[in-house]
């Protein structure tokens, strides 16, 4: 009974990230039959055919029709950018396989070995946050393809319509397709595979985030539970056999942790860029509309509100999961440094130096290995300087805006972006 109840808090931990990443075909395969492992290989390969043949492609060559109109232009980048993110983060995935698979079992191995139900209750409460981060993230996706594909059959539009790619018809997503979709069936089928597509993409992308989250909050499970064995040692019969399983303990977890960060480093630093590239043009097409016409229209102001909101959300996932692990991690060091050490033994002291040496430097998941994520590089500006540099960076927006020259507008932009990135230096 104990056995299943613990392999059933296993299966709950994991089962909403589990479930989506088979169905995009990502889950790492474990004991399964041969049969699930080629379904699974098959619905990835479908996926990322898909991907690149309904809505990467077409959106590219929609790109290159309109290069030159920089409005269209960031317009387009509004969509082909998470597209090709997502398919970024799909290729991570699927290459690391093997990396994450010994991270799965350790997960597997930390839920069925026997533990206090104060432990339980912390590893818990760990899965209960990114069950319900999950919940909400991939809820907004869909709310958020939802209004992309509703909005125009009740003819309420979320970007231009040119002649350079919309015959017709327009399609919710901006693409140019080499056949002809201005007449039915072919602008339904085109549309339903635009729709089933984008589902998958943003079930992809927001699934592959959460799966981050989950890895991390379990290890910050794990580092909260070895702190509250470290803090009651006094407590058990055998102390040496427990400094040991604890320094043990506290050594697979910091390998843990390195393979996270060997597995998503680079995607972490490619999607850091990514961020603030869309969030620029979001605002830059926010101050281009009230330029132009005046006031925001309702479906325009709920697309950019929902869109910089949703950026913003899984950008401060990854910082909050980053700064939730330095603080667990500088509990274990915390923990060590109180105990009384120096009323034991030597040996028993030098024991204990060992989890104090490695405590005293910090656990990150890192973006490329450059900087570590953390809300302390969410927000490393102080006031007054973030205050100055927003205001100009708005200013140019303006400017660029309200100039009439292509070659001013573009250069305008560029300082802009710019300004951006020094913002997060």
């Amino acid at each position: 009974m104990k056995h299943s109840r613990k392999h059933n808090d296993f299966k709950w931990a994991i089962s909403l990230d589990r479930f989506m990443l088979r169905v995009v075909g990502l889950w790492p395969p474990d004991n399964y039959d041969t049969r699930e492992a080629v379904k699974s290989k098959i619905r990835l390969l479908y996926n990322i055919i898909t991907m690149l043949f309904v809505l990467i492609i077409p959106t590219l060559i929609s790109l290159i029709r309109v290069w030159g109109d920089m409005i269209l232009m960031i317009e387009n980048m509004q969509y082909s950018l998470p597209f090709m993110s997502t398919i970024f983060k799909i290729s991570i995935i699927w290459y690391k396989q093997a990396d994450l698979l010994p991270l799965i079992n350790m997960m597997e191995r930390d839920w069925m070995k026997p533990k206090t139900k104060e432990e339980r209750d912390v590893m818990l409460n760990r899965a209960r946050i990114i069950r319900v981060i999950a919940i909400c993230g991939i809820s907004w996706a869909l709310c958020g393809i939802t209004i992309t594909f509703s909005f125009p059959y009740f003819g309420l539009r979320l970007r231009q319509v040119t002649n350079l790619t919309d015959f017709g018809k327009p399609l919710p997503i901006p693409s140019y397709y080499l056949h002809n979709v201005s007449k039915s069936p072919q602008y339904e089928l085109t549309l339903l595979m635009q729709s089933i597509t984008a589902t998958a993409c943003g079930c992809s992308y927001t699934t592959i985030d959460h799966f981050l989250g989950l890895l991390v909050l379990h290890i910050c499970g794990q580092l909260e539970n070895l702190h509250l064995r470290l803090s009651r040692m006094e407590k058990y019969s055998n102390f040496n056999a427990a400094l040991e399983y604890n320094v043990q303990d506290h050594i697979r977890i910091i390998r843990s942790v390195d393979i996270i960060d060997h597995t998503f480093n680079s995607m972490l630093l490619v999607l850091v860029l990514y961020f603030g590239v869309l969030f620029c043009f979001q605002a830059f097409l926010i101050v281009e509309v009230v330029n132009r016409k005046g006031q925001l229209s309702l479906t325009q102001m709920i697309w950019f509100v929902a869109a910089i909101i949703y950026i913003l959300m899984h950008m401060c996932l990854y910082c909050i999961v980053g700064e939730i692990l330095v603080m667990q991690s500088e509990k274990i060091h915390q923990a060590t440094y109180k105990y009384p050490w120096y009323n034991k033994d030597p040996k028993v002291a030098k024991s204990l130096m060992l989890i104090m040496l490695r405590a005293s430097k910090p656990l990150y998941i890192t973006a490329g290995k450059t900087f570590p994520m953390t809300m302390a590089t969410f927000c490393n500006v102080s006031y007054l300087p973030y205050k100055k540099r927003v205001i100009m960076i708005f200013s140019l927006a303006f400017h660029c805006a309200l100039s009439t020259n292509s070659k001013t507008r573009s250069i305008n932009a560029l300082v802009c972006f710019s300004s951006y990135l020094k913002l997060y230096s």
